[in-house]
């Protein structure tokens, strides 16, 4: 059965406003998906080590998203929109100029600050989501998700061209429709609403948000965790292991972008279903066929690669959304705080671990690393088992 809304709500989405935030989130991921593909160009021209590598990718999934909770603190507090608008800008300019890092600790500030442009704008975007979704949260948060999703499936075949095209200079000029669109969104998007939680402390603001559901919201915020850790690893990874193979710079960023446009869509698909089915099927079903199809991008060969990448994207990024509209149906106040956890805060605990495996493949092997992470959304299974589904489909969502 689907969700009643709350006294109050429309339900009726507003559409306008549900467009906006997701073209903001497109935009600030858009350039943040620039760094991945790169890794192999940057390699190659700073002489790193898959250590290094790792690092860097790492650092970026760490500013990007643990520091989210404390700004999904602060967007709570206060009806601003510095987070929602800075953010992005931030991100897109310091992309921007990334062809002019000197070194590699340069490269490291200006992949760092265009991280902290991404922690800014996601925790308030996806919390105002709740508030003009209308009775439609899944499928409104599932649109809001695909922006981000569909930016790193393009994004990465953008600047592959590009930079394959005119060298590392032409990131200077993919920041033009970026400014342009941030200028038109600046007379759109409304400021967000306050959350009612101005007076408390962070720790008070936390056990209000929370309160008796914690121990619900932490078993969903695990199983984002790993989803988050066996996806951002393959993202950052599987690029080095098709250098490898012999795909070019074009290629690989083909497969990138199949692997998360894919998972755009599919997003879409999961958040309509589970307005109606509800969420546990959905993860048992995406969990248990997402690991044959990781197995496979890393076994097929040519054209079949494609296939394997767009399969295994579709699986693994179908979920990201269910997670945040789980968490928000739990603990509906403090909703900036509460996204920021699952998807910041998940994402980047994810991150932190991401040299850990680059060092690890360093000392065994590539694909044999690659083959481990596969196997970690089959056994996520065993966690997605103790969600409580019948509370989470009889709460109702409060605006």
């Amino acid at each position: 059965m689907e969700n009643r809304p709350s006294v109050g709500v429309s339900d009726r989405a507003d559409v306008k406003v549900i467009f906006a935030l997701t073209l903001i989130h497109f935009t600030g991921d858009f350039y943040i998906s620039f760094i991945n593909p790169l890794l192999p160009v940057l390699a190659e021209r700073f002489t790193l080590s898959l250590a290094q590598v790792g690092l860097l990718a790492g650092m970026m999934k760490v500013l990007a998203f643990v520091v989210q909770p404390a700004v999904g603190y602060f967007a709570d507090r206060y009806r601003s929109r510095i987070f929602i608008l800075g953010g992005p800008m931030l991100s897109l300019v310091f992309i921007a100029v990334l062809g002019w890092a000197s070194s590699y600790p340069m490269l490291l500030l200006f992949i760092s600050l265009a991280s902290i442009g991404g922690s800014m704008f996601h925790p308030s975007t996806a919390g105002m989501i709740a508030g003009y979704a209308g009775r439609h949260f899944g499928f409104s948060m599932s649109i809001f998700n695909m922006g981000g999703t569909l930016a790193f499936g393009i994004g990465p075949l953008v600047v592959a061209y590009a930079v394959t095209g005119f060298g590392l200079p032409a990131l200077l000029w993919t920041a033009i429709p970026g400014l342009a669109l941030m200028m038109i969104l600046f007379k759109i998007v409304p400021p967000p609403r306050g959350e009612g939680l101005r007076g408390q402390g962070f720790v008070g603001a936390v056990r209000t948000a929370f309160g008796e559901v914690w121990k619900a919201v932490l078993l969903i915020w695990v199983v984002m965790v790993l989803r988050a850790f066996v996806t951002q690893s393959f993202l950052s990874f599987i690029p080095m292991f098709y250098a490898r193979e012999g795909h070019s710079l074009v290629s690989i960023g083909f497969v990138i972008s199949l692997f998360t446009v894919a998972g755009a869509l599919s997003g879409v698909v999961a958040g309509h279903l589970s307005d109606r089915i509800g969420y546990k099927p959905i993860y048992y079903a995406t969990f248990g066929l997402s690991t044959p199809c990781m197995m496979l991008m890393l076994f097929l060969q040519d054209a079949w690669v494609y296939v394997a990448a767009t399969a295994a994207g579709a699986l693994l990024f179908s979920t990201q959304a269910l997670g945040i509209v789980m968490a928000q149906k739990l603990a509906p106040r403090g909703k900036s705080m509460v996204s920021s956890l699952m998807m910041g805060l998940a994402m980047g605990v994810g991150g932190i671990l991401i040299p850990v495996v680059g060092r690890i493949a360093d000392l065994y092997s590539l694909p044999a690393v690659l083959y481990g992470l596969a196997v970690i959304p089959l056994l996520s299974i065993g966690l997605v088992y103790f969600f409580p589904e019948e509370r989470l489909r009889e709460r109702p969502l409060v605006g």
